[in-house]
C-alpha cells in the first residue's frame, strides 16, 4: 500500500475510534509492518505541531488515539459542564487510587486503609468499567482481588501504571501538606 494512502487510513481510524488502537490493530489494517505504522504516525503528529492543531496523537493503554491538548482543556471543560454525573466522588477517587496503587488489593485491604466501609464505591468503579475482578486471594474466605483497567489508564491518559505519579510527585502538586496527611499518603504508597 502507499504510504500516503496509509497515512490517511490511519488518520481516519484515529479520528473515528473513541479507543486507543494499537499498532497490530493498522499493520493488519493497511498491511504495514509496525515500525512503519509507527513512522506514520509520528509524521501525522508532526504535521499537527507544524500546523498549531488543538489536537495530537498520544500513546495510550497500548495504542494510538487523537486527544485535544492540554492548553485546550479549560474550554474543553466549560462545554462539558452539563456532564457532572461523569466525575468520580472523593471517595470513589480515594479507592481508585489505593486500587491503582497498591493492586492488586482486597476489599477489606482497601477499607483499611480508608477507615471505612468501600462496598458502595467499589460497586461503582466496576460499573464505570475503572476497575474489575481480576481473581481471589488464597485467605481464608478466597476474598476477591481488585486491579484497575485499560479503560482506568485512558481515563486518566496513562500508557500503562509507571506513568502513575510518585509520592514525591504527589507531595510537590499538593504543596507541603499536613503531617497527618502525609501520613495518610504514604499508606497507599506503603
Amino acid at each position: 500500500m502507499d504510504p500516503s494512502e496509509a497515512k490517511s487510513i490511519i488518520e481516519a481510524v484515529l479520528f473515528a475510534a473513541d479507543r486507543p488502537v494499537s499498532a497490530d490493530q493498522f499493520v493488519a489494517l493497511v498491511e504495514l509492518d509496525s515500525n512503519a505504522i509507527e513512522q506514520l504516525i509520528r509524521e501525522l503528529q508532526r504535521e499537527y505541531d507544524e500546523t498549531g492543531r488543538s489536537f495530537q496523537i498520544v500513546e495510550i493503554a497500548n495504542g494510538f488515539q487523537i486527544c485535544t491538548r492540554n492548553e485546550f482543556a479549560d474550554w474543553i471543560r466549560k462545554f462539558y459542564t452539563s456532564e457532572v454525573s461523569s466525575r468520580l466522588s472523593i471517595s470513589a477517587l480515594e479507592a481508585l487510587s489505593i486500587i491503582a496503587y497498591k493492586q492488586p488489593v482486597t476489599r477489606s485491604e482497601i477499607e483499611e486503609i480508608r477507615g471505612v466501609d468501600s462496598d458502595s464505591v467499589i460497586h461503582t468503579l466496576l460499573e464505570r468499567n475503572l476497575i474489575k475482578i481480576i481473581g481471589r486471594k488464597q485467605a481464608p474466605g478466597k476474598p476477591m482481588i481488585y486491579g484497575t483497567t485499560m479503560e482506568f489508564l485512558m481515563h486518566f491518559g496513562l500508557r500503562d501504571l509507571s506513568e502513575l505519579p510518585s509520592i514525591d510527585e504527589i507531595e510537590r502538586m499538593l504543596g507541603t501538606p499536613k503531617e497527618e496527611m502525609r501520613s495518610e499518603i504514604r499508606k497507599v504508597f506503603s
